[in-house]
């Protein structure tokens, strides 16, 4: 794991500069770190801002560039302006990272930095990833994926580093929670955002709303299940999502698992 970080660190010392597509997550914000320790302000984190990217996620990625000195720049997206991403067919994240790498290679282009980076990682591979094809379309270097660091080495490492995004939930933009066939509206995904947030505030640290037009079908860590299935929280869960707009509630009983939706087409 050392020695992945090592090459890791060569790697980026040898860009000379280079921007980071910057969610936020634990994946892109060690690798803006990782930057910053070798390029320094040479290194330029990019989030991208649209309707896909939940609030929560915008503020904890500008706080962890100010924490951590890391220069940080906040673009806007535009990806709800190409009908291809809105139909929302399995290859929606393509058009997605297509629209982000472009306004990242342009901007790279403006400001005389040498590369693009993004934080795709080892494990990620056996996921269905559109968006890597859009990667490679725009020559956006993978530099995790390059040190063939998991996504366990990666949370370990930047524990080691004292990121406080070594345990942070997995992440997805909400577009991720509308299945494959259904729009991706601005609308829809501000019920989820919000239902989402909801949830939280009940206590819940692990958490999905998949959108299925009235129902709302939610998804929690299996060790949340026990506080879950309390006739106290189904009914606290029922009622923050009612609140938000959908019409019905369902606690799926499989639980958490990262693409969920994929398997459902």
């Amino acid at each position: 794991m050392d020695s992945k970080q090592a090459n890791l660190l060569d790697s980026l010392q040898a860009l000379g500069s280079t921007i980071i597509a910057f969610s936020g997550g634990a994946d892109s914000a060690y690798l803006a770190w990782a930057a910053k320790q070798t390029l320094g302000d040479a290194a330029l984190a990019v989030t991208a801002d649209s309707a896909s990217l939940p609030r929560r996620h915008l503020q904890e990625a500008t706080a962890f560039a100010r924490d951590f000195g890391i220069r940080h720049e906040i673009i806007a997206t535009h990806e709800f302006e190409n009908p291809l991403y809105v139909r929302n067919q399995p290859d929606r994240c393509f058009f997605c990272k297509d629209e982000l790498f472009g306004e990242l290679d342009a901007l790279a282009g403006a400001r005389g930095f040498s590369s693009v980076c993004y934080g795709i990682n080892l494990d990620d591979t056996g996921d269905v990833r559109p968006g890597h094809k859009a990667a490679v379309k725009h020559s956006v270097l993978s530099p995790l994926l390059d040190a063939r660091l998991t996504k366990r080495e990666i949370r370990e490492l930047s524990h080691q580093a004292g990121l406080p995004t070594w345990d942070r939930p997995a992440s997805a933009c909400l577009s991720s929670r509308i299945p494959h066939g259904t729009p991706v509206t601005p609308e829809n995904l501000l019920m989820v955002e919000r239902g989402e947030e909801a949830l939280r505030e009940l206590g819940f640290r692990q958490v999905r709303v998949r959108h299925h037009g009235e129902i709302a079908r939610i998804e929690v860590a299996p060790e949340e299940f026990p506080r879950a299935l309390s006739v106290e929280a189904t009914q606290a869960m029922s009622q923050a999502l009612k609140a938000v707009g959908f019409r019905y509630v369902a606690l799926d009983l499989t639980g958490y698992r990262q693409g969920s939706l994929n398997v459902l087409q």
